[in-house]
């Protein structure tokens, strides 16, 4: 009988972390990726804070990248199941796809910062269209101004502080329909 016992390990495939799939798809194609480096959590939890876990109906991500904002939710105690995650990247998608397997992943051509005002407009309309009344759109920039104008008829705009734990540093903007 031998002294020591045999373990098996299992050899997982080598992984690059977050922020190096996020700089090698940037590289790749920079316009097609709204960022560098992935949401910090601040920024990300600063976001979840704006959604209520207990509200019915989906939670949609608009280019949850690698998901730092997903796991906010979910730490936030948003239901997985209520999650519609929406990205342009096909890895980041099979990414998603592998961490939260109870939401739905969709593809977009996101990002909305390199849209045309007129696009982001009609957005913010279509999207408050669809919205429980007082729901909120919650949508992050690293601008100084706005991604959406203040001002509309009939649309309530706040912003968060300015997020220094993030590279770069961003804002939270949270639009409601009245």
């Amino acid at each position: 009988m031998p002294s020591h016992s045999a373990v098996r390990v299992e050899k997982k495939p080598l992984r690059l972390d977050d922020e190096m799939r996020f700089i090698r798809t940037w590289f790749e194609n920079p316009l097609s990726t709204g960022a560098v480096m992935p949401s910090s959590k601040a920024l990300a939890r600063t976001m979840a804070s704006y959604v209520d876990p207990q509200s019915t109906g989906p939670v949609i991500e608009l280019g949850p990248g690698t998901g730092p904002v997903t796991e906010a939710l979910v730490q936030r105690g948003v239901d997985p199941k209520r999650l519609i995650l929406v990205e342009f990247d096909p890895d980041f998608c099979r990414l998603l796809r592998t961490r939260y397997p109870a939401a739905t992943v969709m593809v977009s051509g996101l990002p909305l910062v390199t849209k045309p005002l007129r696009t982001r407009l009609r957005l913010i309309s279509d999207a408050l269209g669809l919205l429980a009344p007082g729901a909120p759109f919650i949508q992050f920039t690293y601008a100084m101004v706005p991604p959406i104008p203040k001002g509309l008829s009939g649309i309530t705009a706040k912003a968060s502080d300015l997020i220094w734990l993030n590279l770069p540093p961003a804002r939270v903007w949270v639009y409601r329909g009245q």
